[in-house]
């Protein structure tokens, strides 16, 4: 398996993007939620990490499909190397990369 970006959601309000990320879910039969966390570079949770846990909570009241965190850290430092690469044939948002990156480090780490 390779994971590629889906979409991007533009972050608007909670409510609004809770019900994206739950039609996207439903529409593609979902049945498992990866959720990057930024935590420090130490380890610990940033504040940033807090807000993250706190939108998945919301998320969780939402949906039932499992909901899993994964580290973030360097993704985005990642996904920006790679792209210098692949950035001459195609416009990529490096953030969709990141994603795929997390996701990718998920369904490597997780026999099916």
């Amino acid at each position: 398996m390779l994971a590629s970006p889906l979409t991007i959601i533009d972050r608007k309000d909670d409510l609004i993007d809770i019900e994206a990320i739950t039609t996207i879910v439903d529409q593609n039969q979902v049945g498992q939620i990866i959720v990057g966390l930024p935590l420090s570079m130490d380890g610990s949770i940033s504040n940033q990490a807090k807000k993250v846990k706190a939108f998945t909570q919301e998320l969780r009241n939402h949906t039932e499909v499992p909901i899993e965190f994964r580290d973030e850290r360097l993704t985005t430092v990642s996904a920006k190397r790679l792209m210098e690469t692949v950035r001459k044939s195609k416009k990529t948002r490096d953030d969709a990369v990141a994603a795929a990156l997390i996701l990718q480090s998920y369904l490597d780490e997780v026999s099916f």
